[in-house]
């Protein structure tokens, strides 16, 4: 119990499949024997009416073997007897095993062969003992005498009120061999009627004992997260580590810019144009210390880095890295690339610097709706083709 004391959580479904793997799960062996029994109960009159319409032809018959007692006619009569007997048991027995395999089926199927392995601790005498005076026991022990008690008073009543009817009347033979069979049928029906509430009540008791041996306490819980979805720290370490190569990349990226646009500190977009090969493309951007580590950068391997704030802000808010700069901001782009053309490249430590005429820059729709147009271009130009 002690054990117990901290597992107040629902397993969860990792736990639930390694426990049907080791055959650990709800289950019954009351469903299939009662719902065999349901099933051999429903179809037994019509079972009994083949073999009873077997045997009165075969009776009707019996004049004609009189009139010639030969071993041939007799054979002839007898016949169909067997087989009309082999069919109503094969009746009876089919729909009983197709109940049991149904009713078994419907409990869950989990095939295990761990059960079946040697468990040494079974034959500890001490184990044997706590089995026989524990909770299940009990329980099973109060599931046979309900069955005895319901069972026992069926027949009681029904049959009390058939002996009382055969006995204070003369009925023909006809006639009491149907009242005893049904009799039979209704104390029968009495006992699955029984027999299924109590199967249902053993799968409620059964369910609830294998849900209290799985709980879990959030230790495990979370020992379970960290082996199946990996231990958050070292995600987080991990992502860390991506986004720092990322980073290292897109720095590496700076040197072969053709200019830096800032705005003027905070803020860094750097821009690279090969003629034939498109629009300018966005090859690094960053904000604050990555902004500066992008200005550091472009001073280093001589740059320009120039400074045009609204530019700045529009192509840092609509693009993304390796992505060409929309086509209303052709001009004042080209406006900066003209400028830095004609000054040359600058000296190892300069500063930003500011082209002295200003392009005004449209305002632009958001990132998602640059997307869709861009994939609106790219399917005409396909459909072009």
């Amino acid at each position: 119990m002690a054990d117990d004391a901290g597992k107040t959580e629902k397993p969860t479904p990792k736990r639930l499949r390694e426990a049907r793997r080791e055959g650990q799960f709800p289950r019954t062996p009351d469903a299939a024997t009662w719902a065999s029994i349901a099933a051999a109960t429903a179809v037994m009159p019509l079972a009994a009416r083949w073999t009873e319409d077997a045997f009165r032809r075969m009776f009707a018959r019996i004049p004609e073997v009189a009139a010639d007692p030969g071993p041939a006619r007799a054979f002839q009569v007898l016949s169909d007897v067997p087989g009309a007997v082999v069919r109503g048991a094969g009746l009876v027995c089919g729909a009983a095993a197709v109940a049991a395999l149904v009713a078994t089926a419907a409990q869950g199927v989990h095939p295990s062969g761990k059960a079946l392995k040697p468990k040494f601790n079974r034959l500890n005498p001490m184990q044997g003992v706590k089995r026989m005076f524990g909770p299940r026991a009990a329980w099973e022990g109060l599931k046979a005498l309900l069955k005895v008690l319901i069972i026992g008073g069926a027949i009681a009543v029904v049959g009390r009120d058939v002996v009382r009817e055969l006995a204070g009347a003369a009925l023909p033979l006809g006639a009491s061999v149907d009242r005893v069979r049904d009799a039979l049928l209704s104390i029968l029906w009495a006992a699955v009627v029984a027999g299924v509430l109590l199967a249902g009540a053993d799968y409620a008791y059964q369910r609830r004992t294998v849900m209290r041996q799985l709980r879990m306490s959030m230790f495990e819980i979370k020992q379970e997260h960290k082996q199946s979805e990996g231990d958050p720290q070292v995600k987080a370490a991990i992502r860390q580590r991506q986004l720092q190569m990322s980073r290292n990349r897109m720095l590496a990226n700076v040197a072969t810019a053709d200019v830096v646009v800032v705005n003027p500190t905070h803020l860094a977009v750097a821009l690279k144009y090969q003629p034939g090969a498109g629009a300018p493309r966005v090859v690094a951007k960053g904000a604050g210390a990555v902004a500066l580590r992008i200005r550091e950068r472009a001073r280093e391997h001589r740059v320009p880095v120039i400074e045009d704030r609204p530019l700045c802000r529009v192509i840092y808010r609509v693009c993304e890295l390796d992505e060409e700069i929309p086509a209303e901001l052709y001009a004042a782009v080209a406006r900066i690339l003209a400028f830095v053309m004609s000054v040359g490249r600058p000296a190892a430590n300069a500063g930003a610097r500011r082209t002295g005429t200003t392009v005004p820059v449209p305002e632009l729709p958001t990132r998602a709706e640059l997307r869709a147009r861009r994939a609106r271009e790219v399917r005409a130009a396909r459909e072009r083709r």
